[in-house]
């Protein structure tokens, strides 16, 4: 039942990431309804399992984003990123807005840019790309690959 309280949880979030609410408000919601039908009490459930797992992730990846978060603005700055955008989105057209802003994220990420480093880079620009070719900014997540 657990797993099954799981999957619902997951799909929930899922859901709820598609219509345009914001995940960090909602996982902790779906977090409860997932720890509702577990063996446990709901509330310590909650921060024992939920807050102790979310604060070591934190923990573990603060340092990924701040300098991920640093270097794209870097990137950003000096036009590596935008120069790197606009070649790719002049060969393949802004038609193929998907398809430009998932090359960009190759290219960058076989440069040796990891992808937590390149959606601060690529961000503006896909929202801009996106903008234009109608699509909704809350798909750029889906776009962004990573190639190991």
């Amino acid at each position: 039942m657990e797993v099954v309280m799981i999957i619902v949880s997951l799909a929930l979030l899922v859901t709820i990431a598609y219509k345009g609410f914001s995940v960090i408000l909602f996982a902790p919601v779906c977090a409860l309804v997932a720890a509702s039908m577990a063996e446990y009490h709901l509330l310590p459930a909650y921060t024992d399992l939920f807050m102790g797992k979310a604060v070591v992730f934190v923990k573990s990846f603060f340092p990924i984003f701040l300098l991920g978060a640093v270097f794209g603005k870097v990137m950003e700055e000096t036009g590596m990123a935008r120069s790197i955008a606009e070649f790719v989105i002049q060969k393949l057209g802004k038609d193929k807005a998907i398809l430009s802003v998932m090359m960009v994220c190759i290219i960058l990420a076989y440069g040796g840019v990891s992808v937590y480093v390149a959606v601060f880079a690529i961000y503006p620009f896909a929202a801009s790309i996106f903008r234009e070719a109608n699509i909704p900014k809350r798909l750029i997540p889906a776009v962004f690959t990573d190639v190991r």
